[in-house]
């Protein structure tokens, strides 16, 4: 049973065919830029593009970074201010000629995560942390997913700004950008994580994103009262979680790739 999975990231837009029952894609990923502004238009024409590369008709699975409720996007930290208020399950629906499940994407990630990674059997409070572009957040509890929390809008305490934005001090893009040590950089995670456990107290951390490739470098380094491990699916997550999330949908229509 394939469905394809897309996810919509800040920098790159990336899709491909996933088999579902299994959490494994079935042909290689297509990834392209996303484009600057990163408006409705411009992104449902790239999302387009990943769908004719496919050949696809079906179901279509597709995270997006910010805030979504039934379809509708409420905020957009990693894409241009337009996007707030747009249908974008309609809008992609009407691009594309297919049924769209859309949804945040550190919440397809997570769902990927506990199904077929490192949140497998997990119960208790598990956060799944997507920290590359910006900072995405996941909670599951008892295995259920508490959607759209954004908690990479967290506010940190800082002495030369006085609060700054989680995303904006502590995701891998100000880590690259500020060119920081991997020590620099643990030592500004650590202070995420302990807001996270003084507000949550969780029992897990997973942490995936675009960093987790390189997880060696600075999991060692995290200092937390709960459990750190890496993401297993990485950048694949949220591929493998949108398409999961857009099962229902395989009622609708049947599932096709290959011109």
């Amino acid at each position: 049973m394939q469905i394809l999975g897309i996810d919509i990231g800040g920098s790159g837009i990336k899709g491909a065919p996933v088999e579902v029952k299994e959490g494994v894609l079935a042909a290689e990923r297509f990834r392209i830029p996303t484009p600057q502004p990163a408006t409705p238009d411009a992104v449902g024409n790239a999302v387009a593009q990943i769908v004719q590369h496919f050949c696809w008709s079906g179901p279509i699975g597709c995270t997006f970074p910010a805030v979504v409720t039934k379809g509708v996007v409420h905020s957009a930290a990693n894409v241009d201010k337009s996007w707030i208020g747009v249908n974008g399950k309609k809008l992609l629906e009407k691009r594309t000629g297919c049924p769209v499940r859309l949804m945040n994407d550190a919440d397809a990630a997570g769902l990927a995560e506990m199904r077929f990674g490192a949140g497998q059997g997990r119960m208790g409070v598990v956060f799944v942390l997507t920290i590359g572009t910006g900072i995405g957040s996941a909670i599951f509890v008892d295995g259920a997913l508490f959607p759209n929390t954004e908690l990479g809008h967290l506010q940190i305490p800082c002495d030369w700004a006085g609060a700054i934005d989680a995303e904006q001090y502590a995701s891998d893009r100000i880590r690259q950008e500020e060119n920081l040590s991997w020590a620099a950089w643990a030592a500004r995670v650590n202070e995420y994580l302990g807001l996270l456990e003084a507000l949550f107290s969780p029992d897990l951390f997973i942490v995936g994103g675009g960093v987790s490739k390189q997880h060696g470098e600075f999991l060692p380094l995290l200092r937390t009262q709960a459990e750190v491990v890496p993401a297993r699916l990485r950048n694949q997550a949220g591929m493998v979680g949108a398409a999961l999330a857009a099962k229902s949908l395989l009622k609708k229509k049947a599932s096709s790739y290959g011109c």
